[in-house]
Formats: C-alpha cells, sequence, structure tokens
C-alpha cells in the first residue's frame, strides 16, 4: 500500500440533476443552503459536475455554479468533477479557472476527462473518434498557459501565438489536476498527464483493485511517485438504520442510474462491469455505501483499506429527493461517521 497522508477529506457532490418541470429557482436557493451547510459541518470540498443538454432533466451548468458557490461555502474546496476536456477551447479553459483560482483564493480542483454522450460531442462540433487526441493536447495547452509567461502552440483545433492568461494562479504551479477514467487505458493517461485518478461512481470495487495495479505501473514507468490525494467519488447515504437507509435511497439512485444508462455511461465503463441495468440490490453491492453510521463508516474504511483513497466525494441527492433528507444526511455523517473514520486511521 503506498503511504498517503494520514488523513481523509471528505466532500459532496451536489449532482444537481432534476425533473424538466421543476423549479429551478426553488432549487438553486436549497442548494445554496446545502452549500451553506456543508461549510458550516466542516466538509473539506463541493464538487459539481458538466453536462450539456440534459433533457429529460435540468441541470445547472458547472462554472457558473461554481462561482456562486465559492462565495456561499467561503471554506470548502471547490472540485469541477469534471470538465469535459475535449469540447472546449483550452484558451477558455485556461482563462476560466485561473480567474476561479484567484476570486476562490486558492480553492479550485481542476477534475477533467473525456464525456461520452454523443449529443455533447455533436453540439461541440467534435467527434467521437478525436476525443482523446484533444483531450490531451487541451490539458497540455492548459498547463502551459498556467505555468509559462507567454505560450506558442498549435493544435488540431487552435493556435496559441504568444498567448497569456490574464490572471496569475493563487495555487503553485497550478489547481490540482485530477483525471477522470473508466477504462484501462484511460488510467493509463491519468498516470502520465494528472496530479491523480479521480475514481468514478459507477464501478464495482474489485474493478478498482485490478486497476490500481495498471494505475501503479504506469506512474512507475514515467517515474512518478503515488498522489498524497487520491479521490473517489460514491454514491452516499446514511440513515439511523439500515432499513430506513435503504428505503429512502434506493429509489433516487436507482433513479439516477437509470438516467444514466439512457445517457450511455454503461459504454463508457471498464469491460466486465458494465451493467447498470440491473435491480437496485445488483447495483449496490461493492459500488454504493448506503446504511446506518457504523455501517457507513466501515464501508469507507474498507475502501481506504484496499485502494488507499484519502478523499471521498459522496454523491447524495438523487433525482427528486426531498432537501429535508439530504440536510439530514449531511449531519448525521458529519456528527457520527466522520469521526468514527478519522478515529480509525
Amino acid at each position: 500500500m503506498p503511504e498517503l497522508e494520514k488523513t481523509m477529506q471528505f466532500g459532496v457532490m451536489q449532482r444537481g440533476v432534476f425533473e424538466w418541470d421543476a423549479d429551478m429557482a426553488a432549487h438553486f436557493d436549497e442548494l445554496m443552503e446545502q452549500a451553506r451547510v456543508l461549510d458550516k459541518l466542516g466538509y473539506d470540498s463541493i464538487t459539481t459536475g458538466s453536462h450539456f443538454s440534459t433533457y429529460p432533466h435540468r441541470e445547472f451548468m458547472q462554472v457558473p455554479y461554481l462561482c456562486r458557490v465559492m462565495a456561499e461555502a467561503p471554506n470548502l474546496r471547490l472540485n469541477a468533477g469534471i470538465v469535459l476536456l475535449s469540447l472546449h477551447n483550452p484558451l477558455e479553459v485556461a482563462e476560466n479557472f485561473a480567474a476561479m483560482d484567484v476570486m476562490s483564493g486558492g480553492r479550485v480542483i481542476f477534475g477533467c476527462a473525456l464525456g461520452y454522450r454523443d449529443v455533447e460531442y455533436k453540439g461541440f462540433g467534435v467527434k467521437k473518434g478525436e476525443g482523446v487526441a484533444r483531450f490531451e493536447e487541451n490539458l497540455e495547452a492548459v498547463k502551459r498557459l498556467w505555468t509559462e509567461e507567454r505560450v506558442t502552440m498549435t493544435g488540431s483545433h487552435f493556435e496559441l501565438d504568444g498567448a497569456v492568461v490574464s490572471l496569475p494562479l493563487v495555487q503553485k504551479p497550478h489547481p490540482p489536476i485530477w483525471i477522470g477514467a473508466n477504462a484501462d487505458n484511460a488510467i493509463r493517461r491519468a498516470a502520465r498527464l494528472g496530479d491523480c485518478w479521480y475514481l468514478n461512481p459507477h464501478q464495482m470495487l474489485e474493478t478498482f483493485v485490478r486497476q490500481l495495479d495498471i494505475y501503479r505501473e504506469e506512474l512507475d514507468r514515467v517515474g512518478k511517485p503515488f498522489p498524497d490525494e487520491f479521490p473517489i467519488r460514491r454514491e452516499v447515504f446514511c440513515a439511523p438504520t439500515h432499513d430506513e437507509a435503504i428505503k429512502i435511497a434506493a429509489p433516487y439512485i436507482k433513479k439516477q442510474y437509470d438516467l444514466y444508462k439512457t445517457w450511455g455511461q454503461d459504454r463508457a465503463m471498464a469491460k466486465g462491469d458494465q451493467d447498470i441495468a440491473q435491480d437496485y440490490e445488483g447495483l449496490a453491492r461493492d459500488r454504493f455505501i448506503v446504511g446506518d453510521p457504523d455501517e457507513v463508516a466501515e464501508e469507507m474504511l474498507r475502501y481506504h483499506n484496499a485502494l488507499g483513497v484519502n478523499h471521498i466525494i459522496m454523491s447524495v441527492q438523487g433525482v427528486g429527493m426531498p432537501q429535508t433528507q439530504v440536510l439530514e444526511t449531511f449531519h448525521l455523517m458529519a456528527e457520527e461517521v466522520f469521526p468514527k473514520v478519522r478515529s480509525a486511521l
């Protein structure tokens, strides 16, 4: 097991996916209340994703959302989890996140990956077969723009001619770069190009155990140490009893995975671990962390011991889950689960 800091960070993924006829102004107020509660309870980070054209669901756009959250929750790290980097212009991305790093006082995490939805690739005029090449050259350009005084670089879809990012970054040399990866080749890419591999919420623990060997081997090959920070995202819900937790969370989580299936998420996952159309019980095994405080703490420690993860980002809010239930599990996690996990490390 690689040497990691003997600390555990906890964050929340504000998934923010809502029904098409939802009152989005009211839901925005709820999300801001959640952010303030997380900040007050001492959580470490808040995450929001990035999807476009999300019909038949509504979703807030990542960059403006994080810019608002940074004011509501001044103590939380702000994780862009994830930027669909293949779709964008690297100068615009570098400028946006440099500004966010300055505006937040250096609290930004730059999570990025390829993306997988056809509607997004088509909407941005990117061919699926070009995704990997565009991701790699865009990331190279973003890194250079963040660390070099002037950048001259010609890519397949951009030209930087002495380009300069308008604001100096607070974090040096740049915000942490977390690369989301599902397939084996993508994990090798994360080892080469990122500060860490950002483990996804969809795959089973046994898949991660196998892929961790691939990640370590590639780190060794390129001469990089195992990262000090090793994050994972999981579906998490906690209630006073096991049965209550399952009763509340299962319908919302299953609904979310049915949505992922329509988006084609399963096709982007590791071979042998692509069946997300199962019933809740089949999906939950070695994939979800749902139960009473003792069970949830035990599962988090199991992931830490098996993988070395030390930043657990929890997807709590399923599509349609009432605000009261979301806030109750935030409190229960902070007050009962986190102390159990940290005292065991």
